[in-house]
């Protein structure tokens, strides 16, 4: 599902990452752990395409991402990969239905088949009765989890969560972590999570290290 070699990245004289390789199967929860600074989030964000590495190759379900022109790169963005960020990054003036919503618009579906693909996230996530709030009348846990509802709106074949759990209390925390594991289940979602909860780390199929702009063996 996910593979990643010969990963550099350098910003002005520091090099944060220094020849990364990664392969994830599909329906593998890896979690990728490190000190601050180590450069959790800047794999992630070139695995999952937000950001170019300076050298290496990503493959992404088979397509070479670093090949596709940036309307092509967009388009495969949004069909493939769902994003769960620290901050839930929700708007407003919408809906819990709504935010959800929003990607499969993107998508060009139709508003019917998004909000039906919506309802059944968000009923599957425990905020069936949630839906017509917005952000504000929603707990933390509530709205990080309208927005992992967001990330897997399209069927994305793979799930970047960076930090998803940081800005939650020990039990939101909990109830998130066993989330992902229940979507692996039901819908054989693939995850790659940069974190500092070692208790997520450790309940993942596998736990890399960086340090020093490499894994740690």
């Amino acid at each position: 599902m996910i593979k990643a070699s010969g990963i550099r990245k350098s910003f002005g004289p520091l090099e944060v990452l220094k020849g990364i390789d990664i392969e994830v199967q599909k329906g593998e929860i890896v979690s990728i752990v490190g000190t601050s600074g180590a450069g959790k989030t800047t794999l992630l964000q070139i695995i999952g395409t937000l950001e170019n590495p300076d050298a290496g190759i990503v493959e992404l379900n088979g397509t070479l991402v670093g090949e596709l022109s940036e309307k092509k790169l967009a388009r495969f963005r949004n069909e493939h990969i769902g994003f769960v960020f620290q901050f839930h990054h929700l708007l407003p003036e919408f809906t819990a239905l709504e935010n959800v919503c929003i990607p499969a618009y993107i998508a060009k579906k139709s508003k019917k088949e998004a909000e039906a693909r919506a309802s059944e996230l968000l009923d599957f996530l425990g905020l069936s009765e949630r839906i017509t709030h917005k952000p504000s009348e929603l707990s933390g846990g509530e709205q990080q989890r309208v927005a992992v509802a967001r990330a897997l709106v399209n069927n994305p074949s793979v799930i970047f969560a960076d930090e998803p759990s940081g800005n939650l209390d020990s039990e939101n925390s909990k109830e998130l972590h066993q989330l992902f594991f229940n979507l692996r289940e039901t819908y054989n979602q693939t995850f790659l999570i940069a974190t500092h909860n070692e208790e997520l780390a450790n309940m993942s199929d596998r736990k890399l290290t960086i340090k020093d702009g490499v894994l740690a063996a």
